[in-house]
């Protein structure tokens, strides 16, 4: 049976996330159709999962809801919405384990528990559900389903999310919220609970932002392994998405690693620098890739490859070619996708925006 996404429904959810999470949509531009609309569907659901779960009085009950509602898409029947619809569709289409999706509420859920992490494996595992997740979910809407390529995915989505970690400390402190490690915490003699009640600055904080960039750094070297290996026309975003954001570690570097009086932004020239030697990079590896041998696997990722790789592809009728875009243009997308990412990210820690 050939499954096709609906396109009114994909007008409401362009709508969606163009008026509510212009960065996706910018985000959108950046990879080919046939990615960028099933990527844009998926994107739909997860936000209105977000937002359920962050903007609702019974944090707990929203998630049940949410937990029915990704189970009438698994069975087929989806709530008469726009974005519920297409979900069913892509996950479908794309035999999208339920356990990917199903990982991304259980972040949510942690999130909104205000949960604190003891180690850096329980981090790893945290970011594991609210960005591994998505990386899996978008490696196999590129049509890849490698347990290697996976993995690098999720590699990429967990580095992604201690990037953003380390950029944020200071604002998560104010907000209430504490991500860092608590060993790490303990291991300096910084009492969690002191220091959350008057955050400030110390050469102890600066060195628990840097174990989290370096750990960051070594996922993301492993990612650009599984990146070389995605189809043509959607490497260029995807390695610009991960120059920039190992950039904002480098930003944070430059900074002292201050992310408490301060917050990281990387500068348009800076951004502009960073995709120029990215595409002088992107002409030694556009050839065929180097071989992807295994380089392992996160042990708190290891259940999203594992789940993939249990779930057989459904032969369906692919969609025609269409012709691509210019690398040039693109990447130039990038550059607003990270401006807005970082205008976003401002908003929803002073609540004014989800």
């Amino acid at each position: 049976m050939t499954i096709r996404l609906d396109p009114t429904d994909m007008a409401a959810c362009r709508a969606l996330l163009k008026g509510g999470s212009r960065t996706f949509h910018a985000a959108s531009k950046v990879l080919p159709r046939k990615v960028a609309d099933p990527a844009i569907a998926l994107y739909a659901f997860c936000r209105l999962a977000d937002d359920a779960v962050d903007l609702g009085n019974d944090r707990g009950a929203a998630v049940v809801r949410l937990q029915d509602r990704l189970d009438r898409a698994y069975r087929g029947q989806p709530m008469n919405l726009a974005a519920d619809r297409l979900f069913a569709d892509v996950v479908a289409r794309f035999s999208i384990p339920r356990e990917l999706p199903e990982a991304l509420l259980q972040g949510l859920l942690w999130d909104a528990e205000v949960r604190r992490y003891a180690t850096l494996q329980d981090l790893n595992a945290y970011a594991a559900r609210v960005a591994g997740s998505v990386g899996a979910m978008m490696t196999l809407v590129m049509g890849q389903r490698s347990p290697d390529i996976v993995a690098r995915a999720c590699d990429l989505g967990v580095a992604m999310q201690l990037t953003n970690i380390a950029r944020d400390v200071g604002e998560d402190a104010r907000a209430g919220r504490l991500y860092l490690p608590l060993q790490w915490l303990s291991e300096t003699g910084i009492d969690p609970d002191a220091w959350l009640a008057k955050p400030v600055f110390t050469p102890q904080i600066a060195a628990i932002v840097q174990r989290l960039l370096d750990s960051a750094d070594a996922l993301y070297d492993r990612a650009s392994l599984g990146i070389a290996h995605l189809p043509l026309a959607c490497r260029p975003g995807i390695y610009a998405a991960r120059a920039l954001y190992a950039e904002i570690g480098r930003e944070l570097e430059r900074n002292g690693r201050d992310s408490i009086s301060r917050r990281a932004v990387v500068s348009a020239n800076r951004k502009l620098a960073v995709l120029a030697r990215m595409l002088i990079l992107l002409e030694t590896e556009w050839a065929p890739a180097r071989r992807l041998g295994p380089a392992g696997e996160l042990d708190e990722t290891r259940f999203l490859i594992e789940a993939v790789a249990a779930t057989p592809l459904r032969e369906v009728p692919q969609p025609p070619k269409q012709q691509p875009r210019r690398i040039e243009d693109r990447v130039v997308w990038v550059i607003d996708l990270f401006e807005r990412l970082e205008r976003r990210d401002q908003l929803q820690r002073t609540g004014s925006f989800r």
